[in-house]
């Protein structure tokens, strides 16, 4: 497998990140399991409790479709569409049939869209945005009125960014709808374990 630094930092530019998902996208959903990684579930019961009516929703840097396959428990009938750079996980996830259309990009160039969304997610994938208000202006171009962007993100990430002064200058286009306290990300993974926790945030278009 492609020699990176480690997950925690990020792997590194998005050429290696790119090569390293297509390398590891055969085992990803086992290993993924065996650290007992929750976010995709967690995130989808979180929809569910605020009772958002959700028919289409843009899932970005959507892997192998573990998020996609949650959403679709939930909510049945959902059309979801995927962004994700590495063709190899996006292989996996076209089999998985979860998915209208799925893009070969990254989550940080503007997708080219048809119709707007009610909902676009982001699980698992924060740690690799380098320019987060560039990242949510495009979501609030890719949802409707009152769609909303559900995300994670790693809790020293956030507090390293200062990613709460970033949502409160979004002020004027999203409203906070949800903010939680610090989750187990990858508990079973030697170098996460309980040293590095996530938020799942909620932020709704105005």
């Amino acid at each position: 497998m492609t020699k990176v630094k480690s997950l925690v930092d990020g792997i590194g530019n998005e050429t290696l990140t790119e090569k390293y998902y297509d390398e590891w996208a055969l085992s990803y959903d086992q290993t993924l399991k065996k650290w007992n990684y929750k976010a995709p579930l967690k995130a989808v019961n979180v929809m569910t409790l605020l009772k958002e009516n959700i028919n289409y929703n843009l899932d970005l840097a959507c892997g192998t479709g573990m998020f996609a396959a949650k959403l679709k428990k939930n909510y049945p009938n959902v059309t979801i569409d995927g962004c994700d750079i590495s063709s190899q996980s996006l292989k996996i996830a076209k089999n998985k049939t979860l998915y209208r259309k799925l893009i070969k990009q990254s989550f940080e160039k503007k997708i080219n869209i048809s119709t707007k969304y009610d909902s676009v997610s982001m699980i698992g994938s924060m740690t690799y945005c380098k320019k987060p208000k560039k990242l949510l202006s495009l979501i609030f171009d890719y949802l409707k009125k009152n769609g909303i962007f559900i995300f994670t993100h790693r809790i020293d990430l956030w507090e390293k960014q200062n990613f709460d002064l970033i949502v409160n200058n979004f002020s004027k286009s999203f409203h906070l709808v949800h903010k939680s306290r610090p989750l187990n990300y990858l508990p079973q993974n030697s170098s996460f374990s309980n040293k590095i926790k996530i938020r799942l945030v909620v932020l709704k278009k105005i």
